[in-house]
């Protein structure tokens, strides 16, 4: 592998040297939000955003798909928040880091900890772009009203999100039947529909606007290959399949920012804190190879 530090960089995406992860040059800021405030049932999504940290400084920095190098622009790793348990002033912390991030002009990736943390994340998004809609890939609908006391748990994140923008979700295999007032059927595309549907891409890129903003729980993805959820939900997407769906819309659209959110580390299994990792880096790497 190339282009690492020989002495550990702590924390940093990647691994890098410098002047790759140089706050002033990058082009790129991740953002690790530990945040386990309202999950209900596995915990440990807190731990997330450090175990994707450290399974990152173990990639090859060359994507083959897209023949590029994107830790070239610059990818800086920000200090984790100090999150308080309260999940709406979380959020307005989560709010007020974004802001900055995006006001000096570089592209946010936010690393959760639970989908709670996606909420400050889209309002900051939401008040520096036009145009924006927020495509959320997640084996959850998330569209509670309230969840155990509160409008701002994990599970009631997309209907805080719906308020501030327009969203298509995709991938969606477990809900509530409360939450079927709040879901809109045409700006969702059910698991089960993807693998049958005849032209799935052109389905979600004619239902997003010009300005997009991504957000992955990784739960979306079948527990098969990504066990380590809080919630994993049988009948998931496959690694192609995501990989289809954010190639597909990064052609057609304008990605502005995205998160990838609720990994809940496992010690004995390393995979999918890697896996988590490269997702990010390659979501990365389509989106900036766009710019050729």
């Amino acid at each position: 592998m190339t282009n690492k530090k020989q002495n550990h960089y702590p924390g940093a995406f990647g691994n890098l040297e410098q002047p790759y992860c140089s706050y002033n040059s990058a082009r790129i800021a991740v953002l690790p939000i530990p945040y386990d405030g309202t999950s209900t049932w596995i915990k440990g999504a807190d731990r997330g955003p450090a175990a994707l940290l450290e399974a990152s400084g173990n990639m090859e920095l060359y994507d083959i798909e897209t023949d590029s190098e994107v830790y070239l622009q610059g990818i800086v790793t920000l200090e984790p928040l100090n999150c308080p348990d309260d999940p709406q002033k979380m959020s307005e912390q989560v709010f007020l880091a974004a802001q900055k991030i995006l006001n000096d002009n570089k592209f946010l990736v936010g690393l959760g900890g639970e989908h709670s943390v996606s909420g400050g994340l889209v309002k900051a998004v939401v008040e520096k772009f036009e145009n924006v809609s927020v495509l959320q890939l997640d084996a959850h609908s998330d569209l509670r009203d309230e969840y155990e006391g509160s409008p701002y748990n994990h599970a009631c994140v997309m209907a805080r999100i719906k308020e501030l923008c327009p969203i298509v979700q995709v991938g969606i295999h477990s809900m509530d039947v409360s939450e079927k007032k709040n879901l809109n059927p045409d700006r969702v595309l059910f698991a089960h529909e993807w693998f049958d549907h005849s032209d799935p891409l052109e389905w979600i890129n004619s239902r997003l606007t010009d300005n997009v903003y991504l957000t992955i729980d990784l739960d979306v993805f079948d527990p098969a290959i990504m066990p380590s959820t809080g919630t994993p939900e049988p009948g998931g997407l496959w690694w192609y399949d995501v990989m289809k769906i954010i190639n597909g819309v990064i052609a057609e659209k304008n990605v502005i920012g995205l998160d990838v959110v609720e990994l809940c580390p496992d010690p004995s299994n390393k995979a999918p804190d890697f896996m988590a990792a490269k997702l990010v880096y390659r979501t990365l790497s389509m989106i900036f190879q766009k710019e050729k």
